[in-house]
């Protein structure tokens, strides 16, 4: 006999709780709490599918081969999987409304079913009508890929055990139900129960699944925390609604880096691959601007130049105001506190502005010089050569410390035509050995400013 009881979730992060409780202990939100029945069942099967019981083996008998993986036909994609598909992962693909992930499923559905591989698309949200008004957008579409309208996961996976697809996709995994969870579809039980029922699908049938997940407010997936520790792979499509380009970021890969971008552009055929996203995120650079300079950032193993754009003002506030766009505003403050204390810049009574154009988030310390020099020229009004690059972290002593792929950071800048390149000066060995392009060694924050006033 199955036993039905109540556990309290927090609906922000799905901290599970025996009462109600008015401030969450894992997230530390107010009135999060909701009440939801479970049902506890003493069956010996998951998900509906039956198993034996597992017996432990011996890790020296435990053989690894190469794992195969699958071509997506969109190689920004593969470069953010790893490579490609892995055979019986589950991928969870999370992002705001409207922003592509469907689209960008739909076009993956397209080139696998062009490859010969049997696809089935279940959506949730979207009409037989709809899913083809969409996809008549793409082109051609191949008899490999089949739609199904439907929500319950039971019969979800009677139909994937009759045909046997090699790829899911799930659109979305907030509508889908499971019937031996009393809840409403997208709470915290139902998007647990669901998750756990097609992780139990592609690990004992061997098939791919991609889940999309709603965000929140806050940007993250909608439900329990513990969704993105079963799937095994999380993508993030990330961008505003009104800008051209996307960024799908891994945040989560078992079979990959983490650390990997791919840029795709908003057309009306659907997405389009940016290969060269530096070529993008510099066009429209202002010459003979103050307060602009172009970094480099390490996305994976893969160098992207940016425009750091810096605007120093007197400000009339008794509090000057600090804005930081695309990076993190502490650590702005950071340098701009390093800057006043080791340079001598008087920055306590003026507003700054940072702002990391192209619509684009940079988290690598990097980026640090970059942000220092673009801060020291529009404070001093002076221009920065247009042809000029830099990077390098900063530290809180005003030291300029060492960051890894040297060689390729300044490979990508000589490749895009730029001539000078203000480095570390620990670095500044490494890339001896490319020629054509001047490199300035830097080892303090007042060895940069010298090199900028001085020009060079």
């Amino acid at each position: 006999m199955a036993k039905a009881k109540s556990i309290f979730f927090c609906q922000n992060c799905g901290f599970e709780a025996s009462k109600w409780m008015g401030q969450c202990p894992g997230c530390h939100e107010w009135n999060t709490f909701a009440e939801e029945p479970v049902t506890v069942s003493s069956a010996k099967t998951v998900s509906g599918i039956s198993r034996k019981p597992a017996e432990p083996v011996k890790i020296t008998a435990v053989t690894v081969g190469e794992t195969a993986r699958i071509s997506t036909g969109i190689g920004e994609l593969d470069r953010v999987l790893g490579g490609g598909i892995v055979t019986g992962s589950l991928v969870l693909v999370g992002g705001d409304p409207g922003i592509g992930k469907s689209t960008l499923l739909l076009q993956t559905c397209r080139n696998l079913a062009a490859a010969g591989r049997k696809v089935l698309y279940v959506s949730g949200e979207e009409s037989l009508q709809q899913i083809k008004m969409r996809a008549e957008r793409m082109g051609e579409f191949s008899e490999n890929l089949l739609l199904l309208c439907e929500t319950n996961v039971a019969d979800i996976r009677e139909v994937i055990q009759r045909l046997m697809p090699e790829i899911v996709i799930i659109d979305s995994i907030q509508t889908m139900y499971n019937e031996t969870v009393s809840s409403a579809p997208g709470s915290v039980s139902q998007v647990r129960e669901t998750t756990g029922a097609l992780m139990q699908i592609a690990k004992t049938l061997n098939i791919t699944v991609f889940i999309v997940g709603h965000v929140t407010k806050e940007g993250v997936v909608a439900g329990p925390r513990v969704l993105e520790h079963m799937v095994d792979t999380v993508l993030y499509f990330e961008g505003e609604r009104n800008a051209v380009y996307r960024i799908l970021r891994g945040v989560k890969n078992r079979f990959g880096s983490t650390n990997e971008i791919g840029v795709f552009e908003m057309r009306g055929s659907g997405l389009t691959e940016v290969e060269n996203p530096s070529e993008y995120m510099l066009s429209g650079k202002p010459e003979g601007a103050s307060g602009s300079i172009v970094a480099c950032s390490m996305e994976g193993t893969r160098p992207v130049l940016i425009e750091v754009q810096a605007l120093i003002s007197r400000s009339t506030l008794a509090y000057p105001r600090r804005t930081a766009a695309g990076t993190d505003l502490n650590r702005v403050n950071l340098l701009l506190a390093v800057l006043e204390k080791r340079a001598g810049l008087q920055l306590s009574n003026c507003d700054a502005y940072i702002n990391i154009a192209g619509g684009i988030r940079m988290q690598e310390p990097a980026i640090d010089l970059g942000i220092v020099l673009a801060v020291i020229s529009s404070s001093r009004d002076i221009p920065i050569d247009e042809k000029t690059m830099a990077f390098g972290e900063v530290g809180l002593s005003g030291e300029v410390r060492a960051v890894s792929m040297t060689e390729q950071r300044v490979q990508e800048a000589k490749k895009l035509g730029f001539e000078t390149v203000i480095l570390p000066e620990v670095c500044k060995k490494q890339a001896r050995r490319i020629e054509g392009i001047r490199l300035i060694g830097v080892r303090t924050v007042r060895d940069a400013m010298q090199a900028i006033s001085g020009r060079y």
